[in-house]
């Protein structure tokens, strides 16, 4: 389980940095939230907030997970027009899908502060 975990978590940060958005491995109902964004639900709603984002993001990386049971903690960052934002985001997955993500990151960089 800990191996498909991670997989379905690198899978959907993979997905941001090669800008496909189809995110298989991500819930219909998966609940987020983040600095930039209202706590929101819906598979739907969260491809369309980062669609506004793809444009200005060059390249991810993963730095490190952290799995126990159904959680994953994930050290990654993002580089582009803003420069890097190093992100660490908690992973729910169950049954090989992520059903919440919840990221915490320094979001001055991005807003220009």
């Amino acid at each position: 389980m800990r191996e498909e975990n991670i997989k379905a978590v690198e899978d959907y940060i993979n997905g941001i940095g090669n800008k496909d958005l189809s995110f298989e491995t991500l819930d219909e109902n998966i609940y987020f939230e983040d600095p930039m964004t209202v706590k929101s639900q819906g598979k739907e709603n969260l491809r369309a907030f980062l669609t506004g984002f793809l444009p200005a993001i060059s390249t991810v990386k993963i730095h490190e997970h952290i799995c126990e049971n159904d959680t994953v903690i994930t050290h990654w960052e993002i580089d582009g027009v803003f420069g890097a934002v190093k992100i660490l985001e908690k992973f729910t997955v169950k049954d090989g899908k992520i059903t919440e993500a919840i990221a915490y990151f320094d979001p001055r960089p991005i807003l220009g502060s």
